[in-house]
């Protein structure tokens, strides 16, 4: 990932990311509220909420890095679970009250790896009810607590691995843990995962662990514990944010003046291919010094800018 910036708390803070390790019981609101004391400015946000009980990576952007959390949303997300077998529970997870147990001592290995193959690839997934999707401008989770059922629609998510690492059998198979590590699209729900593995299996199921491990190019061996940060606050400063995050595009000093200015330059070398920087998919431009100058968007034969940074400032400040 290159250089990290390390800031004492009490020094101004540049604009850039800050990789946490969300403990557990903390909403990722939570989170931003401590990184907003702590970085001494309100312009925090997070690029995907983690549930409570959920601990792991939560990536947060300070100041003008709040720019780029767009395009980290949309990357894939990879998790440690344990989904349990045999009981399932009104949130999907261990949080909820267990509202039905069947035994699965009946369960084998083979028929937890055949129910795991189903739900791996494209697939169309229910959310779970008690999630911040909001139904008619309220939350699911709010209907749902004042005693109203929700019924999601299904919407299509892409499960690119859903390995099984353990499966331990408890009280003679009454209930079973099964230990997986799943790599997903953006807007999936592992608790749904569960969920729907143990409804496929007979015996309902529902999530009892959770932690994330990867967001995008961002992974656990980055992240930093709150109690870490109030120590030493660590800001991924947005140039090497960026260039990790998205393709690459390095200006010469004539093109820089005029994307600092907002004119069009030719196109990079992917236009026209699928390959080509979008505005959803834009390319990270950089100046001769290596400095963010743009995010860029390949159109006809140009590139226009879709977003321009200040030039000069070595902080990735926007206009």
């Amino acid at each position: 990932m290159g250089a990290i910036l390390a800031t004492h708390i009490l020094v101004s803070v540049l604009s850039g990311l800050v990789i946490v390790d969300k403990p557990q019981g903390w909403t990722s609101h939570d989170v931003v509220g401590r990184m907003r004391r702590l970085a001494g400015t309100r312009k925090v946000g997070h690029a995907g909420t983690l549930d409570p009980m959920a601990t792991g990576v939560l990536v947060l952007g300070i100041n003008k890095a709040t720019r780029l959390l767009t395009y980290i949303v949309g990357t894939s997300k990879t998790y440690t679970a344990t989904i349990r077998l045999g009981e399932t529970t009104i949130t999907d997870d261990a949080e909820g009250e267990v509202t039905e147990a069947r035994t699965a001592a009946d369960i084998t290995d083979d028929a937890v790896a055949v129910g795991v193959a189903a739900l791996t690839g494209p697939i169309q997934q229910v959310p779970s009810s008690v999630s911040a999707i909001k139904v008619n401008g309220e939350r699911s989770y709010a209907r749902v607590r004042s005693g109203e059922e929700v019924k999601l629609a299904a919407r299509p998510v892409t499960i690119h691995r859903f390995d099984v690492h353990s499966i331990t059998r408890i009280d003679g198979g009454r209930v079973v843990d099964v230990d997986v590590t799943v790599e997903c699209s953006s807007g999936t729900y592992i608790r749904a995962l569960a969920r729907d593995l143990g409804n496929a299996l007979g015996v309902g199921g529902h999530l009892t662990a959770l932690r994330r491990t990867q967001v995008g190019p961002y992974s656990l061996d980055q992240a930093r514990t709150l109690e870490e940060l109030a120590e030493e606050l660590e800001v991924l400063e947005m140039s090497l944010a960026a260039r990790s995050l998205m393709p690459n595009r390095e200006l010469s000093e004539e093109e820089t003046t005029e994307i600092s200015f907002g004119r069009r330059i030719a196109a990079g070398p992917g236009a026209g291919t699928p390959d080509a920087a979008t505005a959803e998919k834009p390319a990270a431009a950089f100046a001769p010094s290596g400095e963010l100058v743009a995010l860029l968007a390949d159109t006809g034969s140009f590139a226009k800018p879709v977003l321009v940074f200040a030039p000069g400032t070595g902080t990735g400040q926007a206009k």
